[in-house]
């Protein structure tokens, strides 16, 4: 008996501070504007996507004691911007990053069960620590937590909204006008929570939302944060998007739900996926090459080879040889603020290995960077794209992808016009939405149904 395909859930990143965007493009808009949010998100809820999602960044980064300009610099709240989105979508996702070491439970609950109620069930909370003092010193708790400290805050923060959302159940408010009636039980919302990280008791004030809870996904892919996703989250977000890579993140995550009582189905692994399409393959693949040039201009190739070199290489020719000086090692990091840092824990041997890829290649710094940094995940025409998105699904490289284009806000118009129907065709991706809520988009079942299996619409 053959195995039955799997529904492919797309989703759309708007991108913001990293270099997948190339903001100087002629096509590019702004960053901040809502008019670039509200087309960006109406496009996607064209193509019937489950979600949008929205990365946060909470202190701008630094190179060399400098703002790092190169790439997008700052934009507006999450909350604001997807709360102003919830009045011009009406199916979309929405989804939001909220930070679990600087924030407080009270509040954080408080916002998106209140987001839940303006979206009608759409509101999904991307739950990340913080990793780095820098980011911390613009918080009254400064400073940062070691890798175990962070996930007991997070897991408890987590733990302790979730006693928020659910002190409600959703039959208190009776609004009887004619009694005069408001509520059936003058203790809802009562909670009490006393643990490590928080000591808090009141009455959360926001009633029951349509979601019970809002979709929780979670982004850390260390063992610490694979295990995290297992135990709580609905949905977890991976870097792992190539065959081998993405099927091994797909089976080491699944397989620690059953430890929590969970099955594989209530965990969804959505990777990031940039795409480039062409009237063609080989048109794609010559615009590709466009974009990563585009991407990684010679000012950015030498700020990029500093996060491993950590010192100032404004003095080299991006265009000329690596340098024949070896990294710093030390605390102290020229690049402050940048997740990339932690990807080059021996920067020696990364040295090394990228001086024998240059030598072997005849590459310069420029083409270094160009080639060793993220590479579009998909590229051809809109038929290519579609069988290789379908075909890493069904392979269980992932549940589906979250896409990011290179240009905001109409970068996602083309894949909605040309792939989107394509996946339509062939039974794999929605034609219409058949819930209203996002939980009803990701076939999860809603936190006071039984548990049993659902299939996603």
């Amino acid at each position: 008996m053959s195995k039955p395909l799997k529904q492919i859930h797309l989703a759309a990143h708007f991108p913001g501070v990293n270099n997948t965007t190339v903001w100087s493009d002629p096509a590019a808009g702004s960053h901040i504007e809502f008019s670039s949010f509200a087309h960006f998100a109406k496009t996607a809820e064209r193509a019937k996507f489950d979600f949008l999602f929205l990365a946060e960044g909470l202190r701008l980064r630094e190179q060399g004691g400098k703002i790092y300009d190169l790439d997008v610099v700052g934009r507006p709240d999450t909350f604001t911007v997807l709360a102003a989105l919830a009045a011009v979508t009406d199916h979309l996702g929405l989804t939001g990053t909220i930070n679990s070491t600087f924030n407080e439970p009270y509040e954080v609950a408080r916002q998106f069960a209140s987001l839940d109620h303006l979206s009608g069930g759409r509101a999904a909370w991307n739950v990340v620590t913080s990793w780095d003092a820098f980011t911390g010193e613009n918080f009254r708790r400064g400073g940062f937590l070691p890798q175990d400290e962070r996930y007991s805050r997070a897991k408890e923060f987590l733990a302790t909204t979730h006693e928020l959302f659910d002190s409600w159940h959703g039959d208190e408010i009776l609004a009887d006008q004619a009694t005069g009636t408001f509520l059936s039980d003058a203790r809802a919302g009562s909670f009490v929570h006393k643990g490590p990280q928080f000591d808090i008791h009141g009455q959360f004030n926001v009633p029951r939302s349509p979601q019970g809870r809002p979709v929780i996904f979670q982004a850390g892919e260390s063992d610490e944060g694979r295990e995290f996703a297992a135990s709580g989250a609905d949905a977890i977000f991976s870097r792992y998007a190539t065959l081998d890579a993405g099927q091994a993140f797909y089976t080491d995550v699944k397989s620690r739900l059953a430890k929590y009582g969970r099955r594989p189905d209530e965990l969804l692994i959505l990777p990031a996926a940039s795409f480039v399409l062409g009237d063609t393959d080989e048109e794609a693949e010559e615009i590709a090459h466009q974009v990563r040039r585009q991407q990684v201009s010679g000012a950015t190739a030498l700020k990029h080879l500093e996060f491993v070199w950590n010192r100032d290489l404004s003095s080299y020719d991006p265009e000329g040889p690596l340098p024949d000086v070896d990294p710093l090692v030390g605390e102290d990091h020229i690049s402050r603020g940048r997740a990339q840092v932690r990807m080059y824990r021996d920067p020696i041997a990364i040295a090394r290995e990228w001086r024998e890829l240059a030598e072997a290649n005849k590459w310069s710094i420029r083409d270094l960077v160009i080639n060793t940094g993220n590479r579009q995940t998909f590229v051809g025409s809109p038929a290519t794209v579609a069988r290789t998105i379908n075909d890493f699904v069904q392979a269980d490289v992932s549940d589906g992808f979250i896409l990011v284009p290179h240009i905001t806000p109409g970068g996602l118009d083309t894949f909605a016009d040309t792939v989107v129907p394509l996946l339509q065709e062939q039974g794999v991706f929605r034609a219409e939405y058949e819930g209203t809520t996002l939980r009803d988009h990701l076939g999860l079942a809603h936190p006071d149904e039984p548990r049993g299996e659902r299939v996603a619409s």
